[in-house]
């Protein structure tokens, strides 16, 4: 049970705070954002088929997702500090709701615009949600246990993204003629609309249950970040700087490059293995094969949260980025069956990257963790930039677009060793109200 996963919290004044039943419930909403956002890897071969994309225009679906939460991060912050955290995450759920009817009309017309329109809209949700409970989560207990307890949480946004693949194999890609025939067959007109119809189903399931999230989320009694954790004075402000924080300076590329490799594998994993040198699987049953790849997610932040109760993060980080990327240098060289299970496999190494960088970003901020916990944030825009690796495969092909992949795991690794190592600690925020 999470909510066992940390003992309560003894606030400033004295009072017990709480929190497991909170994290319990937050676990709920990572759940839904990875599962909303891994429905885009089944549905991105699928709007594929339906307005007949090359990689490239395919990849610029996800790069709109993407670019979503650099727009949206800096709102979304002042947002949170005007109505609150858990105001705040009402609103996500409820933008994302919108978002989803909104694909559901898409569906219906068929139109490639306002389904781009639609996903930005859910993403802007994401975003709002993200916002607000990373950081949250991350300070609600021992600061020495941040990552341990993030990844736990993070486990439950794995769960999801483990779900969504089978959900969107069955009820979009089982359901459209594209997704069951062979790759490379062009449909016709009546097929394409048949097949763009075939997400209003999903859609309408996702919509309503976001809707009931929402009502339970203003209804539950959330701990509320105290004083200590609100933004200083501006005066005060004049002598802090972030920049002054080497984990974070170099925090936040590490996610901006971190989501490049993720996004890129999730996004290509399904045109990949259907490949006839590869798995030569239809759309539909390579999907299937999708799970194994988040279920590797899930498992890997269980076994990283165990681990870091007994290890430095940023060991346990480093470790994992070089496991990512000698699996990845596999994908790109080998062929068949071992080409597919070395790139389902990556999935397990990239499970603890983002969570630890996170935390370990936003390490010794003290009053200054909503700033960069936005910055951080802002940077899983680096996700928009899967369109350079729909670019290589168009140019030099799919399975040498992985090479990128590769690269960005190298980084991952220079920070872990180096780049986040703090220079700088400030006194740590607390949890001491109840919203």
């Amino acid at each position: 049970m999470l909510s066992s996963a940390e003992p309560p919290v003894t606030a400033p004044d004295g009072a017990v705070v709480r929190y497991g039943p909170a994290l319990t419930l937050l676990a709920s909403l990572f759940f839904m954002w990875g599962f909303i956002t891994v429905i885009n890897n089944t549905l991105l071969p699928h709007l594929r088929s339906v307005f007949d994309l090359n990689y490239t225009q395919t990849t610029l679906i996800e790069s709109v997702w993407f670019i979503a939460y650099f727009v949206a991060s800096i709102p979304s912050a002042k947002l949170i500090e005007r109505i609150g955290y858990k105001k705040s995450l009402v609103v996500g759920l409820l933008i994302m709701a919108g978002g989803s009817l909104g694909m559901m009309l898409a569906a219906s017309l068929p139109s490639y615009g306002v389904t781009l329109t639609m996903l930005f809209v859910i993403a802007c949700g994401i975003t709002l949600l993200q916002v607000a409970a990373n950081p949250y989560v991350a300070v609600v207990g021992k600061p020495e246990t941040a990552s341990s307890r993030l990844n736990l949480v993070q486990a439950m946004n794995s769960a999801g993204t483990m779900l969504a693949p089978l959900f969107g194999a069955y009820l979009i890609l089982g359901r459209s003629k594209g997704g069951t025939a062979a790759a490379g067959t062009v449909l016709t007109e009546a097929e394409r609309l048949a097949d763009a119809q075939s997400v209003i189903l999903p859609y309408g399931l996702v919509a309503v249950v976001l809707f009931i999230l929402a009502i339970i989320i203003a209804r539950f009694p959330l701990p509320a970040m105290g004083s200590a954790n609100s933004r200083i004075a501006k005066e005060e402000r004049k002598h802090l700087s972030l920049w002054k924080h080497r984990n974070l300076v170099f925090g936040v590329p590490a996610i901006f490059i971190y989501l490049i490799a993720e996004i890129g594998v999730a996004n290509l994993f399904v045109n990949f293995v259907a490949q006839p040198d590869i798995a030569n699987l239809t759309f539909e049953r390579a999907g299937h094969y999708l799970t194994f790849l988040w279920a590797g997610m899930m498992v890997g932040r269980f076994a990283g949260s165990a681990l870091m109760q007994r290890f430095d993060p940023g060991h346990v980080l480093a470790v994992f980025s070089v496991g990512a990327f000698a699996v990845m240098m596999v994908t790109v060289f080998a062929s068949g069956p071992v080409a597919m299970w070395s790139l389902i496999l990556v999935g397990l190494f990239h499970s603890i990257m983002f969570p630890t960088i996170f935390t370990l970003g936003i390490k010794g901020l003290g009053p200054l963790t909503e700033e960069g916990s936005g910055l951080l944030i802002m940077a899983i825009a680096g996700g928009a930039l899967v369109v350079v690796q729909g670019w290589l495969a168009d140019k030099y092909g799919l399975q040498l677009s992985f090479l990128l992949t590769a690269v960005c795991e190298l980084y991952i690794l220079f920070y872990a060793l180096w780049g986040s190592k703090p220079t700088a600690a400030l006194p740590e925020p607390v949890v001491s109200e109840t919203a």
